[in-house]
C-alpha cells in the first residue's frame, strides 16, 4: 500500500484570531481564513477545483463554503469527525490531490460556537439505543482519567495536580506569544491549583474552553508547489483511528491510555518513516482539551515511557525550551477550541514553525512537526495524527 509521505504539499494558510467573536457570523470567519490562505499561496478563489470544509455545528454541506467565497460549481464536500473534524477535511483534500484527481484543493474548517450559548461541549446528540446510560460530559469523562492515572502510578492528589498545573502554565505562556490566541495571560501553578473544581480533580485551569473561529489551507502537489513558493510544507503521514465502543465493556480498560490515539500515531509514523518518535518529532500540537489528557498524549504518541510523562513535564521537556515542545501555540487551553476548526489551526501552526515565520514562539531547526486531535468519549474516540516536514 502506498501512503501519502511527499506526494502533497501545502502552499498557504489561514487563521482567524480565535475567541469570543460576537460581531463575526460563520461566513465572515471562513472569508478570513481563507482569504489570508489564498494571498499566502498566490491564488484566487478560481484557481480551486475542489473543496472540504469541516464543522460540527455551524453549518451543512458543501454549500456553506460555497456561498461566502463565491465557489460556483465545484465540488465540496462538508466533513464532520468530533474535534477531529478539520483535520479528517484535510486529510480527505489531500487524498484527492494524491490521487492525481485535482491539482489544487481548499480545506477548511469553520466554527461560531459562542452564539449557540454552550459553555462547553454539547452532549451527545447521536441515539444509539434507549438512551439509559447515564450522561458523562466531557470534563467527567477526562476527570476519570485523571483520577485513574493518579491512582495506577502512584501520585498523591498533590502530586498530580502540580504536574497538570505545570501544563496548564507552559500552554498559558505559549499563548501570551501569540497574537491570535483567545485566552493570552500568564498564571501560576498555585494559581491552576487552587482554581475552582470543574470535575475532581480538574479545576478551571486544567480545561480548555470552546471559542470562535476558522482555519484554512491549499493543497497542491510538490511538483506544483514550487511554482507558487520555494518554502512549501510537505505532508509525512496522517493517520486516523475510531473506536468501536468496545473498549468500556471490558474489565481491562485502563483509562491512562487511549488505543485510537496509539493507532492514529502509529499508522502516521509508519507513512512518516519515523521509528523514535521522541528523538524525531521537533515540535508538536495536541489536543489538550484537559490537561491530563495531554499528559497521557506524551505517552500514548510514544514520547515519554509509560508512567513516565510526569517526569519530562517536571523536567520542562515539553516547553518552548525542551527536547521536544508540545503547544507551542498555546493549545486548545490558551489558543481557544471551536470544534471544526481546530485541526487546521494546529497545522497552522506546525505550517509556521516550519517555515520559521511563528515570531516570538519559534522553535530553533524544526524540521518534522506532529498534530494531533481526539474527540468522542473513552473507548469510541476517533484520533487523527498528522506530520508534516520542510521540503529537502
Amino acid at each position: 500500500m502506498e501512503g501519502i509521505k511527499d506526494r502533497v504539499a501545502i502552499v498557504g494558510m489561514g487563521c482567524t484570531k480565535f475567541g469570543e467573536l460576537w460581531d463575526k457570523s460563520p461566513d465572515d470567519l471562513m472569508i478570513d481564513a481563507c482569504w489570508e490562505a489564498f494571498e499566502d499561496a498566490g491564488v484566487d478563489p478560481k484557481d480551486i477545483q475542489a473543496a472540504w470544509v469541516g464543522s460540527t455545528m455551524s453549518g451543512r454541506r458543501g454549500t456553506m463554503l460555497a456561498r461566502p467565497l463565491k465557489l460556483e460549481y465545484i465540488p465540496i464536500t462538508r466533513v464532520e469527525n468530533a474535534c477531529a473534524t478539520a483535520t479528517d477535511a484535510f486529510r480527505n483534500a489531500c487524498y484527492a490531490v494524491a490521487a492525481g484527481i485535482y491539482d489544487v484543493v481548499l480545506a477548511c474548517g469553520v466554527e461560531k460556537l459562542k452564539d449557540t450559548g454552550f459553555t462547553g461541549l454539547p452532549g451527545n446528540l447521536e441515539i444509539i439505543t434507549s438512551e439509559v446510560t447515564p450522561p458523562s460530559p466531557p470534563p467527567m469523562q477526562f476527570a476519570m482519567a485523571a483520577t485513574r492515572y493518579f491512582h495506577h502510578y502512584g501520585l498523591s492528589y498533590e502530586q498530580g495536580k502540580r504536574i497538570l498545573a505545570k501544563i496548564a502554565v507552559k500552554n498559558h505562556h505559549n499563548g501570551t506569544l501569540n497574537p491570535k490566541a483567545h485566552f493570552r495571560r500568564e498564571i501560576t501553578e498555585e494559581q491552576a491549583i487552587n482554581a475552582p473544581m470543574i470535575a475532581w480533580p480538574l479545576g478551571l485551569f486544567d480545561c480548555c474552553g470552546v471559542s470562535d473561529g476558522s482555519a484554512a489551507a491549499i493543497i497542491t502537489r510538490p511538483d506544483i508547489a514550487k511554482n507558487f513558493k520555494q518554502d512549501y510544507i510537505l505532508v509525512k503521514g496522517l493517520g486516523i483511528a475510531c473506536g468501536a465502543q468496545q473498549a468500556v465493556l471490558q474489565n481491562t480498560y485502563d483509562y491512562v491510555h487511549f488505543q485510537e490515539n496509539v493507532a492514529a500515531g502509529e499508522l502516521a509514523y509508519k507513512e512518516a518513516g519515523i521509528k523514535t518518535p521522541r528523538e524525531e518529532i521537533d515540535i508538536a500540537v495536541v489536543h489538550d482539551c484537559f490537561t491530563i489528557t495531554e499528559m497521557i498524549i506524551y505517552e500514548d504518541l510514544q514520547w515519554s515511557p509509560k508512567g513516565r510523562a510526569p517526569e519530562d513535564v517536571e523536567s520542562g521537556f515539553f516547553s518552548l525550551e525542551g527536547g521536544l515542545p508540545v503547544n507551542t501555540d498555546g493549545g486548545l487551553k490558551c489558543f481557544g477550541h471551536p470544534i471544526g476548526a481546530s485541526g487546521l489551526r494546529m497545522i497552522y501552526e506546525v505550517y509556521k514553525q516550519l517555515q520559521g515565520k511563528a515570531g516570538p514562539r519559534q522553535v530553533k531547526n524544526v524540521r518534522t512537526g506532529l498534530t494531533h486531535n481526539l474527540g468522542g468519549s473513552p473507548g469510541w474516540f476517533t484520533s487523527a495524527v498528522a506530520i508534516f516536514g520542510r521540503r529537502d
